[in-house]
């Protein structure tokens, strides 16, 4: 039989994910590639029934899955996600903290206080607070994975993007200073930045012909990205196959930064 010591470095059976917002978009594709490579996932958004249909259509083909609802703007949400899961499975290895939002479009003077802060306590204060409640778990498991998903937009900064820019970028700072702090716990913490993807947050972008165009010109491959295409840095990330890998952060933008 050939050697597979590194292909079965990115197995996961065994192991327990929790991915937020993946009821659809780039953290259902998430959770999928963890599932198919062995994790029991715990899709968790708001929506008690879509993540409901989601977590019956991964047992279908054959996958673990269980739906714990979550608004993670809610504390009291988040405290259950994390002490549920671990109440079902026992354990918890990998956190991935993807649920966002961006209710504001429009120039930075014309930013409405509300919708600021509702972007940093999704994008942003949501994830500090997940990953502290996760972290005693994530210390037992001897390989926990948390990883952040960011964008471009924290690197550089897009007009009428404000709220949306800084809480992106505070979460690579968030990643960077939680790897610095876990790595003596074998808590390794990495952040993913994609580009454009066709997903309902980005909406805005590819729905309007003239500025999918626009964007869609910068990029090298000429294109937006499906949420598959996402998936393959998570599965790797929360795997062995990355066990020396912390603090990072990577880019899946189809070369617009270049």
């Amino acid at each position: 039989m050939a050697d597979t010591r590194i292909r079965s470095r990115f197995e996961l059976t065994g192991r327990v994910a929790v991915v937020t917002g993946s009821s659809k978009g780039i953290g259902e594709a998430m959770a999928r590639g963890l599932a198919e490579f062995g994790a029991r996932v715990v899709i968790s958004s708001r929506n008690q029934e879509s993540i409901d249909a989601v977590a019956a259509a991964y047992r279908a083909d054959g996958l673990d899955a269980t739906a714990i609802a979550c608004h993670v703007g809610d504390p009291d949400d988040r405290r259950r996600l994390i002490e549920q899961t671990v109440a079902t499975y026992g354990r918890l290895d990998i956190l991935i903290n993807n649920a966002a939002t961006n209710p504001y479009f429009g120039p930075v003077e014309g930013l409405p206080p509300d919708a600021y802060q509702k972007t940093l306590d999704i994008n942003l204060t949501a994830a500090l607070e997940l990953s502290n409640l996760a972290l005693p778990h994530l210390r037992k498991s001897g390989t926990g994975s948390v990883i952040h998903i960011s964008s471009i937009e924290g690197l550089h900064a897009n007009p009428n993007f404000a709220a949306y820019n800084i809480s992106k970028a505070g979460i690579i700072m968030l990643g960077k200073s939680q790897a610095r702090e876990w790595a003596s716990d074998n808590v390794r913490v990495n952040v993913i930045c994609p580009g454009l993807v066709k997903t309902k947050l980005s909406r805005a972008l590819w729905e309007n012909d003239q500025l999918a165009k626009q964007f869609t010109n910068m990029i090298p491959l000429n294109r937006m990205a499906s949420p598959d295409e996402i998936a393959g840095l998570a599965v790797w990330l929360a795997s062995d196959a990355a066990s020396y890998v912390t603090g990072g952060t990577f880019v899946a933008d189809g070369g617009m930064l270049g």
